[in-house]
């Protein structure tokens, strides 16, 4: 029988690592796995989409989508990226800003308006620190380049101040030099600044303490060309990236030899299964209802999604159903 010849583009992670060396191989698929950067992916799948299948922002997919649901990409729930964002929020230390209500009427760096960890960050400061999105001023441009565009198109409110910073600048160089009072990044900016919360790591699981949230960063995506011809691929995919998921965390925690250079990495695992449980990681839709329902809320309180769209409507539909024998 001939295999259908897929390429994929994703992260090299614990939990991908497994497909790109081939251990877990896709039920009738050839896969041809591309390890890229997650910058390099996003822009080159958005603008042009060059792969079969893709890791993709959670917020540039929910901006593909129509009113009526996918638009050029169906997606399938399997999160290759999470990732707490209260640790994002750097600040120059002369700024004046100690709290997160100290930002309000401040002006902020952003790589881009739409990146799913800014959409965190401002849903976050808006609902739980009294930091209203339009509050501050956005300026938008490359952390450590010049010239970082936005990568999909945008329809924002005018009380919703968000411009470019000028040419040969970056935001690093803008917060260092006191021109920005703080930056939003999922990327450290570097020497020179901090993160306004000390204890940044303190605060998340705080967070999840009361709000039962891990933010889902990325999503895996299909062009919904290639879907249509294959339905079935969608729950073939999600499988793998299970499988391979429980490979790369299997021995996360290890203490007879060190799997990974961290001499305590088994404690964090430890503090990680009492805070967010033995499957802190978790795949599918059941399980990730009240993050994406959050992320959903926030992405269309920010005027990014077309609507207020419920979590089944993101996954081919093949990905969501489950065989009982």
């Amino acid at each position: 029988m001939t295999r259908l010849r897929l390429t994929l583009a994703c992260g090299d992670y614990d939990r991908t690592r497994a497909l790109h060396e081939g251990a877990i191989a896709p039920e009738g698929i050839d896969l041809v796995c591309l390890r890229l950067p997650v910058e390099d992916i996003f822009f080159r799948m958005a603008r042009f989409a060059e792969f079969d299948a893709a890791e993709l922002s959670l917020s540039s997919y929910l901006i593909s989508m129509t009113d009526d649901g996918p638009g050029r990409f169906v997606a399938v729930p399997a999160f290759l990226s999470r990732s707490f964002r209260h640790s994002g929020i750097y600040i120059n230390t002369a700024s004046g800003v100690a709290r997160p209500e100290d930002l309000v009427g401040r002006t902020i760096g952003l790589a881009e308006y739409q990146l799913t960890a800014n959409v965190w960050i401002r849903g976050i400061l808006a609902e739980h620190h009294g930091v209203p999105v339009a509050s501050v001023r956005y300026r938008t441009g490359g952390l450590f380049g010049p010239g970082r565009v936005e990568k999909v198109r945008l329809d924002l409110p005018p009380e919703v101040d968000v411009a470019p910073i000028g040419a040969g600048h970056t935001l690093t160089q803008l917060l260092l030099d006191g021109e920005l009072d703080a930056v939003y990044s999922p990327r450290d900016p570097g020497a020179g600044v901090r993160r306004l919360f000390r204890d940044a790591a303190g605060v998340e699981r705080d967070y999840y303490a009361r709000t039962g949230v891990f933010p889902i960063m990325h999503v895996l995506v299909i062009r919904r060309d290639v879907h249509e011809r294959h339905r079935w691929l969608a729950r073939e995919l999600v499988k793998a990236c299970a499988a391979a998921k429980t490979i790369g965390l299997a021995g996360i925690g290890e203490t007879a030899a060190l799997r990974y250079a961290l001499p305590w990495l088994w404690s964090e695992v430890e503090r990680t299964r009492a805070t967010l449980g033995d499957d802190w990681w978790p795949y599918g839709l059941e399980q990730n209802q009240k993050t994406l329902r959050t992320f959903l809320r926030y992405s269309h309180e920010q005027h990014l999604a077309a609507r207020r769209y419920d979590p089944e409507e993101l996954f081919a539909p093949e990905s969501l159903a489950e065989v009982i024998v």
